[in-house]
């Protein structure tokens, strides 16, 4: 196994910069998750790693080995891509055995090899199918293989997940962390999906316009986001902002007021999640419930305060109606404090 390491990584095409100076670590062992929005630079960040582009700046070592000017065929690394990319006219045991065959790998040991790997993801009855004879799930299962029978120093996924349906999608996520656990391989996971982010990784790193905005744990970068990016994009739904003021050693948020002492010499805003907005039904309360979407055993309710829309998450017994007035409460704890102007996130203390 192996580590993965990026100093000053840097590309750019023309003068876009799709990676722009990216110091990180991806440690031996480890499953971490890449996440950002599109355009964030994260499929350009594995594309770099495995030697499919070249870098504009910086270099990539993987196991200590500094591989940045190596052919991908050299840096001993498997990707798994949002399209599958099977041969359509190979069955699925040829697909999984075709970079063995291509290495000259004998035939035995690559039966052997192939075999091992289909049953390690439960593919082993699909091995004498062709790919337009599977299904998404089985597919991915098959690239996922073909990834395992190399025995790489590092995975890299690229959103591998994205073309399968809800359910399917929560089946293989869970498949994905167990097979990690298994075989203890370091794996450089990129999504969109913050939830997908969240469930998976060991660790994330969340990327903006090719710059990082954060790294840790999923429970560091929910609990303690390092900015306003990094705190709405985190989360579903995503957190509410309301402004806010401080005055006479207190903070003040439309009619609510929590004793405190936050920085005064800054326009301040505060991060409340949707599962932190409490609800009152009050016919002379401060907002006027707008939309209420059911969504099984809870409901996210869409309410008008003063000029900007919150979103609350209620059990759907205590969902309100459409029109209906409320006062909202806010546990002081639940609150992040932030700089209106650079979003950065200010420490404070009730």
């Amino acid at each position: 196994m192996a580590g993965v390491s990026w100093s000053g990584v840097r590309k750019e095409y023309g003068s876009v910069a799709a990676l722009g100076g990216l110091d990180l670590e991806a440690r031996d062992g480890e499953l971490l998750v890449v996440v950002g929005p599109s355009g964030s630079g994260k499929t350009t960040l594995l594309r770099v790693t495995a030697g499919l582009e070249a870098l504009t700046a910086g270099s990539v070592a993987i196991g200590g080995r500094d591989v940045t000017r190596m052919p991908p065929g050299r840096r001993n690394v498997a990707m798994v891509f949002q399209s599958y990319a099977l041969f359509p006219h190979l069955t699925a045991e040829e697909n999984i055995g075709v970079g063995l065959e291509a290495r000259e790998v004998p035939k035995a040991e690559r039966r052997r090899r192939v075999a091992e790997a289909a049953r390690v993801v439960g593919c082993e009855s699909l091995l004498q199918r062709r790919p337009r004879e599977l299904s998404g799930g089985e597919r991915q299962r098959v690239a996922l293989a073909r990834a395992l029978v190399r025995d790489p120093d590092v995975y890299l996924l690229d959103e591998p997940l994205s073309n399968l349906d809800a359910q399917l999608r929560i089946q293989m996520r869970a498949e994905l962390k167990e097979l990690h656990r298994r075989v203890g391989a370091t794996m450089v996971y990129v999504t969109h999906d913050q939830v997908e982010a969240l469930t998976l990784g060991d660790r994330l790193i969340v990327l903006d316009g090719g710059e990082l905005q954060q790294s840790g744990t999923p429970d560091e970068l929910f609990r303690r986001p390092a900015n306003r990016f990094v705190a709405r994009f985190i989360g579903s739904p995503p957190m509410n902002m309301l402004p806010a003021a401080a005055a006479d050693g207190a903070l003040q948020v439309g009619t609510l007021r929590f004793p405190a002492a936050p920085a005064r010499d800054r326009p301040l805003e505060v991060g409340v999640r949707p599962e932190h907005l409490g609800l009152v039904a009050d016919g002379d309360g401060e907002a006027e419930v707008q939309l209420v979407e059911p969504a099984g055993s809870e409901a996210f309710v869409h309410v008008r305060l003063g000029g900007q829309t919150v979103v609350a998450r209620v059990a759907s017994e205590q969902r309100p109606q459409a029109g209906a007035r409320v006062r909202l409460q806010i546990a002081p704890q639940h609150l992040l404090l932030f700089d209106r102007d650079t979003g950065e996130r200010l420490e404070w203390k009730l």
